[in-house]
């Protein structure tokens, strides 16, 4: 077992333990954004979104809404982000499914990635690749 995530899941490794149930645990990163960020993974491992049950996801969705509500009434925080880095190019570090909750306050300084705009019939072509796809 060479996952941190799944060390930490059995206690081989110490962690800030958040919110535990029997398929999620959530425990503080040991890296925070912001005070207070947390991460949310499935205590079976997956590697990502892909790989994952839907029922065992939904218990993911739950835990992290469970975190963001304590973030709130715990911390004073008046919101928080949640991320999810899906696979290496998107910034997956650590390959097992997980949700960073991120507690958000104004003027934190914390800032979104850019946007831009589509050049003409762009979004038009990459969402019927995208429709075609859909299962």
């Amino acid at each position: 077992m060479d996952c941190v995530f799944c060390k930490i899941v059995v206690g081989a490794i110490p962690s800030y333990k958040i919110y535990e149930n029997d398929h999620t645990l959530a425990f503080l990163d040991i890296n925070p954004v912001s005070p207070g960020h947390t991460l949310v993974i499935s205590k079976k491992h997956y590697s990502n979104l892909e790989d994952i049950p839907e029922k065992e996801l939904c218990e993911m969705i739950k835990t992290v809404k469970k975190v963001g509500k304590a973030l709130k009434d715990g911390l004073g925080v008046e919101g928080y982000n949640i991320l999810k880095n899906n696979d290496p190019v998107a910034g997956q570090i650590i390959p097992h499914n997980h949700f960073h909750v991120v507690p958000r306050k104004k003027d934190d300084n914390l800032s979104q990635w850019p946007q831009d705009k589509y050049k003409e019939g762009e979004a038009d072509n990459i969402s019927k690749k995208i429709i075609k796809n859909i299962n």
